[in-house]
């Protein structure tokens, strides 16, 4: 059995290809502003051809995210918690209790081991965007996200940024820079402040701290990982590739259409 999950982000879509349960092709690309739909297919083509095989050969695709209606080719939705519970049992059987990290929206979701919902929470307006806020705050550092992580390893920590607005903790880093704050502890400070705000969403949610899977872009980033880690405690663990943890769970959703 063939089928597919489309997950259509904020920032990136994902596309998945699953056969007999396993991942043969997968995919992801930007979501080119207004040409979502345009850009899903162009996502999804290339799956296909590193699955090495055609669209007929699929039986269900299966779209989620917040552009998910944006996905002209797919056979059936799914809202995104549904769609994320399946794909982190998938790659997490032991969790129950999901956190994803996009560019947009930070999602946590509480669930048992059959995928059943048991709590779910969006962030507070002022949590939204952290994918974008860590991409701008390694900007202003002159660095990727990826290599602000290996600057916030060298840092012992004692420095803050306002983690309640993207536009104060601008103001926060241009002051730090002035006053000759070292880059690694402003980096600290950065990753320490997404990180105070994912764990604040998560705490609304009485998550067990113990079972914790993350997923969405922004769990790829070791030091967003790292600070999480300080703040929560518990055991935490990052899905396989966690950006397309969606994507898979609307992959299974399909197959189980599929019966």
């Amino acid at each position: 059995m063939v089928t597919a999950g489309v997950d259509v982000g904020v920032k990136t879509i994902k596309a998945v290809i699953l056969k007999d349960d396993e991942v043969v092709g997968s995919s992801i690309g930007p979501t080119n502003g207004f040409e979502r739909g345009k850009a899903a297919a162009e996502v999804w083509d290339e799956a296909l051809k590193q699955a090495k095989l055609s669209a007929s050969d699929v039986g269900q695709v299966i779209a989620t995210g917040a552009g998910k209606m944006d996905v002209e080719f797919a056979t059936n939705n799914v809202v995104e918690p549904v769609a994320d519970v399946k794909g982190a049992l998938k790659v997490a059987p032991e969790s129950r209790t999901l956190i994803d990290i996009g560019a947009e929206q930070i999602r946590v979701v509480k669930y048992d081991e059959n995928g059943k919902v048991a709590n779910y929470t969006l962030n507070q307006q002022c949590g939204a965007g952290l994918g974008v806020f860590a991409e701008a705050m390694a900007r202003m550092l002159g660095v990727t996200v990826e290599e602000m992580s290996g600057l916030a390893a060298k840092s012992k920590g004692g420095v803050s940024v306002n983690g309640e607005c993207g536009n104060y903790a601008s103001l926060d880093i241009v002051t730090m820079i002035h006053d000759n704050v070292a880059k690694e502890d402003i980096a600290w400070a950065v990753l320490d402040a997404i990180a105070n705000k994912i764990a604040a969403t998560a705490n609304l949610t009485n998550i067990d701290k113990d079972n914790v899977v993350l997923m969405g872009g922004l769990a790829k980033s070791e030091g967003v990982v790292a600070a999480l880690k300080r703040r929560m405690g518990g055991k935490i663990e990052v899905a396989g590739d966690p950006e397309i943890v969606g994507a898979v769970g609307a992959a299974i959703i399909g197959a189980t259409e599929a019966l």
